[in-house]
This record gives C-alpha cells, sequence and structure tokens, in this order.
C-alpha cells in the first residue's frame, strides 16, 4: 500500500507492506492481527521454556499442524503435544532445564485476512543461571491460520545455522 501526503511543501510517499491489499480490514485489525501472530511465536518460546505447560504449548497448534524440524519431525497437534512431553522428559527444555529459546527478527506477511507466514531467528541458550551459552542457533518459516480460537501455527519449519 503507497500512502503519499503532503509536509510543508513537499511530497511524501510511504510504502506499507504489512498490509493485505484489496483486505476489508482496517490498519487497526491488521495491526492486531499482527500482534496476535507475533504472540503465537513468542509464546511458543516462552511455553518450551517452562512458562507454560506442554498442554498449553500444543494448543498453540492446529489439529493437523506439522512441525518440522531436522530428524524429528511431528505431525497434528497430539504427536506435537508427545514430542513436547518428551524433550521435558529429557530435561532439554522447560522448567528447571536452564535454557532460553530467544526469538528475533521476525517479519510477518498476511497472504489472506486468514493466513499468515512469518520468518524468524532464533538462539538457544544453556546454563543460563551461570554464564549462559549458545548451543546453536536457527531459522523458524512458519504458517498460520487464524482459527475460533484465534490464530495457530499451522506449520514449522525448523532449520539450523
Amino acid at each position: 500500500m503507497e500512502c503519499t501526503r503532503r509536509s510543508g511543501s513537499e511530497m511524501i510517499s510511504t510504502r506499507y507492506s504489512g498490509g493485505i491489499m484489496g483486505s476489508g480490514r482496517s490498519p487497526g485489525e491488521q495491526a492486531a492481527d499482527e500482534w496476535a501472530v507475533r504472540n503465537v511465536i513468542v509464546r511458543l518460546a516462552q511455553y518450551a521454556d517452562g512458562l507454560g505447560s506442554c498442554e498449553q504449548y500444543a494448543d498453540l497448534f492446529t489439529v493437523d499442524a506439522e512441525w518440522l524440524m531436522p530428524n524429528a519431525p511431528r505431525h497434528g497437534r497430539a504427536d506435537i503435544l508427545e514430542g513436547s512431553l518428551a524433550r521435558r522428559a529429557e530435561g532439554g527444555v522447560g522448567p528447571g532445564s536452564n535454557t532460553r529459546h530467544i526469538v528475533a527478527s521476525t517479519a510477518v506477511e498476511f497472504t489472506s485476512d486468514d493466513e499468515a507466514v512469518a520468518d524468524s531467528y532464533w538462539v538457544y541458550y544453556v546454563e543460563t543461571t551461570t554464564t549462559p551459552k549458545v548451543t546453536v542457533v536457527g531459522h523458524y518459516h512458519d504458517f498460520l491460520v487464524r482459527t475460533e480460537d484465534g490464530w495457530k501455527m499451522a506449520r514449522r519449519e525448523i532449520t539450523f545455522g
């Protein structure tokens, strides 16, 4: 979307790419949707680190979601929950694990009023109560959809490096 306005004697043109071209949604509604999408991404990181339960984590996904990490794919919310429970049982994430997933540089693009694609970088820290150490970094390529219960993750592609 391009907006042109006058500032004194000068015409200023601003391009806004965060909206949905042809969408009937107001800028306020679009901003609320972007906030909600970003919140799903942040909550997934927080819940993985123990600020929420495995059930809360899994509930951020659609019933038929895909969680695609190399060598450990999960298909469907029930399988994603099972994977979350297993990672906690191993002690790699969750309460007492002293780990943190930091998500940054998130870009969100709406492909329709009810679908969004987001790309983020992530950093995984261990030993956060002493001298935190980065053990792995990567990229999330996320597909989210609006449901009756709000925005949910439909597909997460995880890459390392």
